[in-house]
């Protein structure tokens, strides 16, 4: 299973005084089971392109293919490739609509035409899976913190049985408690479904702890695309379009500019802590 984009273009407004090219020229293949972080700063494309992969829009120029099919064919099912492709939009909770937690759950498989007893399955499945406990099912989503909100909207997509997640800045407007939450929630879901997942974030921090690949688009193009490693060695250049690599990297990179021989590819604590226990150990130094 893969999507890849053929020379993906969109235009916004086209053929008016406010066109913008919001895409420009994009190839990029996106296999099983992956789990890509994509960055960039507001207005980079990242939203635009995220919608292309359900064919929530229709790119100007070039082609996307979803399983070796290309979703613009005429005879293409666009609404299999949303429950196949699921996405959650920044701050999901404007989403929930219904009076219930099950029922908002359950209107995604709903829509598919299902069973009521594969339905109801799914979405206590899919409840189960985000950590919604069947004492609350009955209550009103509006009544639920804001992290609860966020799953309950993640629930919705998961009761659709995706392939694909597509999560649009999850973490928006969460205390860190509510964002450590639903980043392991993803992570979780990721590698017990064998799901892939997109996860589009401002944090850096985020993407370095959990994603496996990282994409850095600017200005509509795709800027970089390798590991989170890789891509944080160009900390200076991510700087030049308005981002930063985590803490983590300015304080192996200043070691290193120190003149301590440091490797400074860590970018978690975790990482960097094991580098400065080798190097201590490497030079003498008891670290208590």
């Amino acid at each position: 299973m893969s999507i890849i984009l053929d020379h993906v273009n969109y235009i916004y407004s086209q053929g008016t005084a406010y066109e913008k090219h919001a895409l420009q020229d994009i190839n990029l293949k996106i296999e099983d089971g992956e789990f890509i972080g994509l960055i960039g700063h507001t207005g980079s494309g990242k939203s635009t392109l995220i919608q292309h992969l359900n064919g929530l829009m229709k790119a100007t120029e070039g082609c996307i293919y979803y399983n070796g099919q290309d979703i613009y064919d005429s005879d293409y099912n666009l609404k299999e490739l949303r429950s196949k492709v699921g996405l959650v939009f920044q701050y999901p909770e404007h989403q929930l609509f219904e009076t219930s937690i099950i029922k908002d759950v359950k209107f995604g498989p709903s829509n598919l035409g299902l069973p009521a007893l594969e339905v109801d399955l799914r979405a206590y499945e899919a409840l189960k899976q985000v950590g919604i406990g069947e004492d609350m099912i009955d209550l009103s989503p509006f009544e639920l913190s804001g992290g609860q909100k966020r799953r309950v909207a993640i629930a919705g997509v998961l009761a659709m049985k995706p392939e694909v997640l597509i999560l649009d800045e999850p973490t928006a407007g969460l205390d860190p408690k509510g964002r450590d939450e639903i980043l392991n929630l993803v992570s979780s879901l990721h590698k017990e479904n064998k799901i892939t997942v997109i996860l589009v974030s401002h944090s850096m921090e985020d993407v370095a702890n959990y994603v496996e690949r990282l994409i850095v688009m600017d200005h509509g193009k795709i800027m970089f695309d390798n590991e989170p490693k890789k891509v944080f060695t160009h900390y200076k250049a991510l700087e030049q379009i308005g981002l930063a690599a985590p803490q983590v990297t300015y304080v192996m990179n200043r070691l290193k500019e120190c003149g301590q021989s440091v490797n400074t590819e860590p970018t978690t604590v975790d990482e960097a802590c094991e580098e400065i226990i080798r190097w201590a150990k490497k030079k003498g130094i008891l670290l208590t």
